[in-house]
């Protein structure tokens, strides 16, 4: 595995405990130490009882050598990421270029080099040619994509037992080569797509481009119930009965974030500017205005509950990652709210299960508490932006003797609007009256 981030980090450990023999390299001796210590850098469910069982094993280690993974590798999967650039919408990508500026020269021996990171289409193809040009090796290296499909807080479910396997290829090698290493999840009768290499990296993010679309579009039916005071989760409900449309992803809500959803449609935006072809997609960037408009709406809503003035308020926010089972804060919706109420002049206390070390580095004027009872105490309003489990169940009961007033906005229309009305809340949210 090229790269030991949350994709890399949870491929490496699922391969070897599909019985396979994986070495994983990152150029962060930290963060291999950490791993080679059977402790996964970042909050993912199941993960580290698997890392800790495969370096048991013997089947599973970390290192810093590109040279020891030449060596090693019959598969070397590129798992390195593509953040967005800071002076564009397009993919940075920097660090891919860097892994196979460092690993092409080294590969000596037959061997297939299989990129899984989200790219601008074109990118595989350049990395043919440059393979072509450095490899030692020279046709017996074989570049084919396999794009990934893991979903945060349920990647080891993804990687394990996917709901398809797409391979990119251009010559039957590639299509064997990839069809061994992901045998055992294949015999268990997960499907398998062949492609040529451009649509294999326009997979991922047609796929993204469709899921932000599908959560932006009822988060406008939400924007349109709150100018006619409709109920957003009525019509959702609605809506779901029909087998055309379905009800996954379809909840109005504080909307997106993370690191792969946002940047992914702006990049895919760029890269479709550069090809020509930007009418095509045009309507991405409503989708993304759609999307950070739900963070303003959310701001509104406190300062209405508030008397239109937040200064020297207590401001409870139940949420950092950017959806639950995460630690990942990259792009926080609620983050993004609370930073905003700060900066309004709001005193903003801040409580997670999971992610408040990453939320105190990136947000240190924050306040931060350890519980949510804690996170409520003296709290003139309480926002619940991150949808945990922790959060649903409270008692809204319990969390009312100790705030300084019963107002709550259910930033994910996840709580139970008559249980918390009963027990003497003002509830309010997106999209219902």
């Amino acid at each position: 595995m090229l790269g030991t981030g949350y994709l890399g980090a949870t491929h490496a450990v699922c391969m070897a405990e599909l019985g396979f023999d994986v070495l994983g390299l990152d150029v962060d001796a930290g963060k291999v130490a950490r791993l080679s210590d059977g402790e996964v850098p970042f909050f993912e469910p199941g993960l580290e009882p698997l890392l800790r069982k495969n370096l048991a094993t013997g089947r599973l280690a970390f290192t810093t050598s590109y040279d020891e993974v030449a060596d090693f590798g019959d598969i070397h999967f590129l798992c390195v990421g593509t953040p967005q650039r800071t002076d564009s919408l397009a993919a940075d990508l920097s660090y891919v270029d860097a892994c196979i500026e460092a690993i092409v020269p080294r590969l000596t021996r037959s061997c297939v080099l299989a990129g899984k990171s989200t790219v601008p289409i074109g990118t595989a193809e350049r990395i043919a040619a440059h393979v072509a040009q450095v490899a030692p090796a020279g046709n017996d290296v074989e570049l084919v994509w396999n794009p990934e499909f893991l979903r945060e807080g349920y990647a080891v479910e993804d990687t394990l037992r996917p709901d398809r396997l797409v391979f990119g290829v251009t010559s039957d090698r590639g299509e064997e080569a990839l069809r061994a290493a992901y045998r055992p999840v294949i015999d268990s009768g997960v499907p398998v797509v062949i492609t040529d290499l451009a649509t294999a990296q326009l997979v991922k993010v047609a796929a993204n481009a469709f899921l932000a679309t599908k959560i932006s579009f009822i988060n406008a039916m939400a924007e349109v119930c709150e100018a006619t005071h409709a109920d957003v989760k009525k019509l959702s409900e609605a809506l779901s009965h029909d087998a055309r449309i379905g009800g996954r992803f379809l909840h109005a809500g504080l909307g997106f974030g993370g690191g792969c959803l946002p940047k992914d449609i702006r990049a895919f935006m760029a890269r479709a500017d550069e090809l020509g072809v930007d009418q095509a997609l045009s309507f991405l960037t409503e989708v993304d205005a759609i999307n950070l408009r739900r963070r303003a709406r959310m701001v509104d809503l406190a300062h209405e509950l508030l008397g239109d003035s937040v200064v020297g308020r207590r401001i409870a926010i139940l949420g950092a990652a950017f959806k639950p089972n995460s630690d990942d804060i990259r792009d926080s919706p609620a983050l993004d709210v609370a930073s905003r109420l700060n900066n309004a002049g709001a005193d903003v206390v801040v409580y997670d299960p999971a992610a408040m070390d990453n939320a105190r580095q990136r947000y240190p004027n924050l306040g931060y508490a350890g519980s949510t009872t804690e996170a409520a105490t003296g709290a003139h309003l309480v926002l619940h932006l991150t949808e945990w489990a922790e959060f649903r169940e409270a008692d809204p009961a319990v969390l009312g003797e100790v705030v300084a007033a019963c107002n709550i906005v259910d930033g994910r229309n996840a709580l139970d609007a008559e249980r918390w009305r009963a027990a003497g809340w003002t509830y309010r949210a997106l999209g219902r009256p």
